[in-house]
């Protein structure tokens, strides 16, 4: 195949002080199959305080394709905006910079986008520690387990195609964006949700696939940051009704249907907490395991409950 048929893609990578994931996040886009000359890489700078940028400008000296821009209201959203105003290509690719990803994550994005007829296409997310500690690893197996994941699909893996409300990190037509809008900006932390939300409703297609593949480094790695992590997800589950937007899918809302319904759902969960942990443990050949991931499990579904009624309780202000 001639390079003349590989459509210009524009990767836009957000990031906020990211200098313990930025460069191999980096790395892996760099040395992607796609034809170098047919993407460019911008990242969106949150104004990090730490050495992000400064790793940053070093590869845009190296890569004259890539390119640091300012985002000064720090959001994701504001950062995916800036990306795309600024963007020279015709598909728009999101990604994180907790993550790296397969050689061929966006020729396989690109071929899947061109070929299902989907405005908007994902893959799979591989969760790994972001330390190699017992806790980092029980937060990683708490996000990547169906009792944690809630029902993802692209943090539980799939085995074929399927259509989706949401994928982590899409790769999108960029004329949709001319259909539908940007990313709302009052959605801090729930704008793909929102965004897709809104294809959806305009008669676009999302689909995950089980063969774009990324690994994931969950910037928690102790129970405090995860507490607090997960409470402002949780936060934003509920929080947006105050600007009209409900959440179709009920997986976001059954921590705060636990929280408030505790009395009578402790010992229930209790079990299955149990049981799944057992599992883990077994799995993993580490008995530790029993005991640890019934308190990270606890730790995310209380935590994102408890941030839900916080959320609810703005709307009262």
């Amino acid at each position: 195949m001639k390079t003349d048929y590989f459509p210009l893609i524009s990767v836009i990578i957000p990031c906020l002080n990211e200098e313990k994931h930025i460069g191999r996040c980096l790395d892996s886009v760099i040395n992607q199959d796609y034809p170098k000359e047919k993407f460019e890489i911008l990242v969106i700078d949150g104004m990090s305080k730490d050495k992000t940028r400064e790793m940053v400008s070093n590869y845009n000296k190296k890569y004259p394709s890539s390119k640091l821009l300012d985002n000064p209201k720090i959001i994701t959203p504001s950062a995916m905006n800036i990306g795309i105003k600024n963007s020279k290509g015709e598909i728009i690719i999101k990604m994180d910079a907790h993550s790296v990803y397969e050689k061929d994550y966006i020729s396989k994005c690109v071929k899947h986008l061109r070929e299902s007829g989907a405005d908007n296409v994902g893959g799979v997310l591989k969760t790994l520690p972001s330390k190699n500690n017992l806790i980092a690893k029980a937060i990683a197996f708490s996000l990547s387990h169906f009792f944690g994941a809630s029902g993802s699909y692209f943090r539980m893996g799939v085995d074929k195609p399927r259509e989706v409300d949401t994928v982590a990190f899409g790769c999108y037509w960029k004329k949709i964006f001319d259909k539908i809008g940007l990313f709302d900006e009052r959605m801090a932390k729930i704008e793909d949700l929102e965004l897709n939300f809104r294809l959806r409703k305009a008669g676009g297609k999302i689909i995950l696939f089980p063969d774009i593949k990324a690994s994931y480094y969950p910037s928690p790695d102790n129970l405090k940051d995860f507490f607090k992590h997960n409470f402002t997800d949780g936060v934003w589950a509920t929080y947006p009704l105050k600007f009209g937007f409900v959440s179709g899918s009920l997986r976001h809302y059954i921590p705060l249907i636990f929280v408030l319904t505790l009395p009578l759902s402790i010992w229930p969960y209790i079990l299955l907490s149990l049981f799944f942990s057992a599992q883990i443990a077994i799995q993993e050949k580490v008995l530790r395991y029993f005991f640890l991931m019934p308190i990270v499990f606890f730790s995310r579904h209380f935590s994102y409950g408890l941030g839900s009624v916080f959320g609810l309780l703005k709307l009262l202000k």
